[in-house]
């Protein structure tokens, strides 16, 4: 994830202030990402930027020697572009006098950049951010002061951002934005800062103010102004003292990574939401409707998110073939040019997956990737790939990825339901409200997931159990306790576990149900009622204001949604009961034995 801090002082600091920008982005490491960058005011603007590590990149360019009073730094984690010296922000203006740092999408930047190229403006990078700074530029060029510049190129950018800017012309200020992409103020005396976390600013200040979702403004050494829909706002009562530590603070203020990025969900799945591209999630629709056979390929928890649009494919009439990728070779003699593989994977390094799509490719199968990493080995091996934008995912136990993976995909079937002829309004409604449900899931379900780990710490295993649609998350969430808890969890279609696994329930066996597909609710009741018989301990997530909550021992209700996107919400309180039962049993649940977080070995 990409990480702003921008500093701004009254008078030269006592150190250098490249050498304080420098601190900051080491300060923004944590987040992930791939290339590094500061701009500051010097006689003029100064920009020195490239790929690699802060450390690298700072004494290659000799950050801590640069003077001034103002000044930009940026973590960048890519998106639009690969990582490398040109396309690593800040990026400026034609004239080199406006430098901007941004996280998240702009959307539709290319018009805006095919726009401005007609008006004469010379672009130097790949990514969506540069329109910003020409924006700014063409707008003063038109006589307005930067500041009605900055808020004029904003009425012109869609997307979820965070930005911040600055102008040699007018250097004493710093103007910043935002909508989803989190950004802070840090109040300071004699300095004001713009960042995108409170960890970035504690070494300079505890106060700090949150930027809200559509307001915009500009910090100098000695005022912070804020707007909204053109009405100034009372910036002065929004100020908080902070007691984090410093120990606290590398981690966003989290104990641990999984637990942050847990909550960073909601951002991540506006950001994939925001980045879905309507054109190119047509063309797959549109393969994925004509191919003789589509494969869904995948390991571990990206195969658990394949599964869920597997699940659902058939009421398109379409047979989907799970293939789990290190079993590729199962269908080897099927594949055919006439066939269609969506291929998933986090990293784009899995080399399972990557082997499945190469041996795949031979034999003509067209193939779609689902990655998060812009420029990764699978995404070079695929013909279509649709970027899932969650940010880098530092915890091993993937978290974010699932949810984001499963948005993607639930965006290609709706795509293909509406080239079918059917009305999808109401799911596309759905989709545009899924972060702010996964954000009220994360605040309704957490005290009941950490108070139940209390109750599952002391047992030896666990069953999950689902039918139709609900069976992948219920595979997830066995998946999530396995890897951190060590705790011995199956998941099994909720009918078949009468079939052998029930012989093992005995009192205060938990069995976890998982109600996420509205179609199955009712038989899956009959398997709460055997269990329950036997003495489990019964679980399950259920849809708020169900009557499903009444036949279980405890119930974690979660907002209500279609069956296509339920998966997201119902696999959120199987993330935290993961995670608050490795912490009551004492387990790092970032860093769970055994496991690596890019899986390049067969």
């Amino acid at each position: 994830m990409c990480g702003i801090f921008g500093i701004i002082f009254a008078e030269r600091p006592r150190r250098p202030l490249g050498e304080i920008l420098r601190r900051g982005l080491e300060r923004l490491e944590y987040r992930g990402y791939d290339s590094a960058g500061v701009a500051v005011v010097d006689r003029g603007l100064v920009v020195k930027k490239d790929a690699g590590k802060v450390a690298e990149v700072a004494q290659r360019y000799g950050f801590d020697s640069l003077q001034g009073v103002v000044g930009l730094a940026h973590t960048r984690w890519a998106t639009h572009g690969k990582p490398d010296q040109v396309n690593a922000h800040p990026h400026v203006d034609c004239r080199g006098v406006i430098a901007v740092v941004h996280n998240g999408i702009i959307e539709k930047y290319a018009e805006l950049k095919e726009e401005l190229m007609k008006r004469g403006h010379v672009f130097r990078s790949e990514t969506d951010t540069e329109v910003i700074a020409h924006l700014v530029e063409e707008y003063k060029k038109q006589g307005l002061d930067t500041f009605s510049a900055f808020k004029k190129a904003l009425s012109r950018v869609r997307g979820a951002y965070a930005i911040a800017l600055i102008d040699a012309e007018n250097p004493r200020a710093i103007y910043f934005a935002r909508n989803l992409s989190p950004l802070i103020i840090g109040v300071g005396e004699g300095f004001n800062i713009v960042a995108s976390d409170i960890p970035t600013v504690l070494d300079h200040t505890k106060r700090v103010i949150a930027v809200r979702d559509g307001e915009y403004g500009y910090i100098t050494a000695g005022e912070v102004y804020i707007e909204a829909d053109g009405v100034p706002q009372d910036v002065a009562a929004r100020i908080e003292e902070i007691p984090w530590s410093a120990e606290m603070a590398t981690k966003g203020g989290y104990p641990h990574f999984m637990l942050k990025e847990i909550y960073e969900q909601p951002e991540s799945l506006a950001s994939t939401a925001a980045g879905l591209e309507p054109a190119q999630i047509e063309t797959v629709a549109n393969a994925l409707l004509a191919a003789r056979n589509v494969y869904i390929v995948g390991a571990g928890t990206s195969y658990h998110a394949g599964l869920t649009l597997a699940f659902i494919l058939p009421r398109l009439r379409i047979t989907p073939i799970p293939v789990i990728s290190s079993e590729y070779a199962i269908y080897e003699d099927l594949y055919d040019k006439d066939d269609l593989a969506i291929a998933i994977s986090q990293s784009g390094e899995t080399i399972d997956t990557i082997k499945a799509v190469k041996a795949m490719r031979e034999r003509g199968v067209k193939v779609v990737a689902v990655t998060n990493v812009v420029g990764s080995t699978l995404s070079r091996e695929s013909d279509v790939v649709l970027y899932t934008r969650a940010g880098p995912e530092i915890g091993v136990a993937a978290t974010k990825t699932f949810t984001t993976q499963v948005l993607t995909l639930a965006a290609v079937y709706l795509t293909a339901l509406r080239a079918l002829g059917h009305d999808v309004a109401e799911h596309q409604r759905e989709l545009k409200a899924v972060p702010d449900l996964a954000r009220k899931t994360i605040e309704k379900t957490a005290g009941t997931a950490k108070e139940l780990a209390k109750r599952l710490r002391q047992r030896h295993s666990a069953y999950y159990l689902g039918r139709g649609a609900a069976l992948p998350v219920a595979m997830e969430g066995a998946l999530k306790l396995k890897e951190v808890a060590y705790l011995h969890a199956e998941a099994y279609p909720a009918g078949e576990s009468k079939h052998g696994p029930i012989a093992l329930v005995e009192e205060g066996f938990p069995v976890i149900f998982v109600f996420s597909d509205p179609n199955t609710g009712e038989k899956t009741l009959s398997n709460v009622a055997e269990m329950k018989a036997r003495g489990a301990l019964t679980i399950g997530t259920v849809p708020a204001r169900s009557d499903y909550a009444k036949k279980l021992d405890v119930a974690i209700e979660v907002p209500q949604t279609s069956e296509l996107f339920a998966p997201i919400l119902h696999v959120i309180p199987l993330q935290m009961l993961a995670y608050f039962t490795a912490v009551e049993r004492g387990y790092d649940p970032d860093k769970p034995r055994n496991l690596a977080k890019t899986v390049t070995v067969e």
